[in-house]
């Protein structure tokens, strides 16, 4: 990209040099000579195929003439900036051909087309994420990503683990970036694959994703089911909560009244959870537990996420404060040196959670979501400012969670908030 902009900005200086601000269109039709990688380092390359998006270099006679031009039925953009009577940079158009040719039609000023042999390529499917990595079975769940084509002759499919397809009726939706299914009994756990036309891509997350879970609030999948620390989190078993259908067994619970004033509200029995771990033992420290220590050992703090489903319920909405996530370090707090000081010490960096911020309310339309924080935005102060110091591996030995403050202010609110399955996992499993 960077080659590609040094071509253009040479472009433009030599139509400032020549001719500023005055381009025109040509009489007679353009000839084009060959095609060549838009950026610098591609320059001696000559190529016949490119793909979605992608800039590439026009070299012919004549090309002031292009009045339009089109790669198979797709119209581009001509920027008349990067535009000489050799010579165009032009990206690729990013939708996806109906009708495939193979040829760029270039209309000159009288209408007149003129063709030549290019051939667009349409990259594989790519495949980001899912709206709730546990979605039940008879569940609807939504896969985005990208260059999702479901070709009439050659159909999207998608696999689960071990080679398990999912019925072709269960898929409800396909758009290029997302397709929307209903999670069949036969699922597994594990990676998913999307194949297309174009070819085959796994997913970058795992369907009931298990590994390095730190809390599940019941023990059942080698997380934590408690705190530990003045307040142990408010734990709720399923059925508890009319309306709700557990997604995993026990989940943490949420619930209270929030002022939207910027930190107004301070509602620590009914908003937060402490993890102060001991020295060792069973509450020791959890980038201690062998999963995760092997996780920081081999992708660092810029390649782990974490990772959480999240159930907001439509009738009590979020619209106040940040959920504040909280690493903390033994030297910051811990069991025996037990304070909760470190909550507005601008000094402990944090990540800050506001889906309401966008639209001034959120829920999950009454059902689950995964919720996904890289830990290299685990940047903050309490107050939303950054935070001068740097997030470390040593302060993944405790967690906190508190919905507080966050420097934004929003309504008055009354919001349920539903945890379960709190895991770091790698960014790209």
């Amino acid at each position: 990209m960077l080659g590609a902009l040094a071509v253009m900005a040479g472009f433009t200086a030599v139509s400032c040099d020549d001719e500023p601000d005055k381009f025109k269109l040509t009489d007679g039709t353009p000839e084009i000579y060959y095609i060549r990688p838009a950026s610098i380092e591609g320059a001696d390359s000559l190529i016949v195929a490119g793909y979605l998006d992608n800039n590439i270099c026009i070299v012919g006679e004549n090309l002031t003439s292009i009045k339009e031009i089109y790669f198979n039925d797709q119209q581009a953009i001509i920027n008349t900036s990067y535009v000489t009577p050799n010579t165009m940079v032009i990206a690729i158009p990013g939708g996806i051909p109906e009708v495939v040719t193979n040829k760029i039609y270039m209309v000159n000023k009288s209408g007149v087309t003129t063709d030549y042999d290019f051939s667009v390529l349409v990259p594989g499917p790519s495949v980001r994420s899912i709206s709730c990595e546990w979605a039940k079975p008879g569940e609807e769940a939504t896969i985005q990503g990208d260059y999702f084509i479901d070709d009439p002759n050659v159909p999207l499919t998608i696999t689960f683990a071990g080679n398990v397809e999912l019925p072709a009726e269960n898929i409800t939706s396909i758009t290029k970036t997302a397709i929307t299914f209903t999670v069949p009994d036969n699922w597994t756990e594990g990676y998913m694959n999307v194949q297309t036309i174009y070819g085959s891509s796994r997913s970058a997350f795992k369907f009931h994703d298990s590994t390095n879970i730190l809390f599940d609030w019941d023990g059942t999948r080698g997380g934590h089911a408690s705190g530990y620390g003045w307040r142990n989190g408010v734990v709720h078993a399923p059925g508890t909560d009319e309306g709700v259908e557990a997604i995993d067994g026990s989940y943490l619970y949420f619930s209270g009244d929030l002022s939207g004033e910027v930190g107004a509200t301070w509602a620590e029995d009914a908003f937060s959870f402490n993890y102060w771990p001991d020295e060792s033992g069973e509450n020791g420290p959890l980038c201690d537990r062998p999963e995760f220590a092997s996780l920081i050992a081999d992708h660092g703090i810029d390649g782990l996420q974490m990772k959480f489903e999240m159930y907001v319920p439509s009738s009590n909405p979020w619209s106040s404060c940040a959920m504040q996530l909280i690493f903390s370090s033994m030297g910051q707090v811990s069991y025996a040196t037990a304070t909760n000081a470190y909550f507005s010490d601008t000094t402990v960096p944090r990540a800050l959670y506001n889906p309401w911020m966008a639209t001034g309310s959120y829920d999950t339309a009454d059902r689950w979501v995964t919720v996904s924080v890289p830990l290299n935005t685990f940047t903050y102060t309490h107050e939303g400012g950054a935070c001068g110091a740097g997030f470390t591996a040593e302060m993944l030995a405790g967690l906190t969670f508190f919905v507080w403050n966050g420097g934004v202010a929003g309504t008055d609110c009354s919001p349920v908030i539903l945890i379960d399955n709190i895991r770091v996992v790698p960014v790209e499993l």
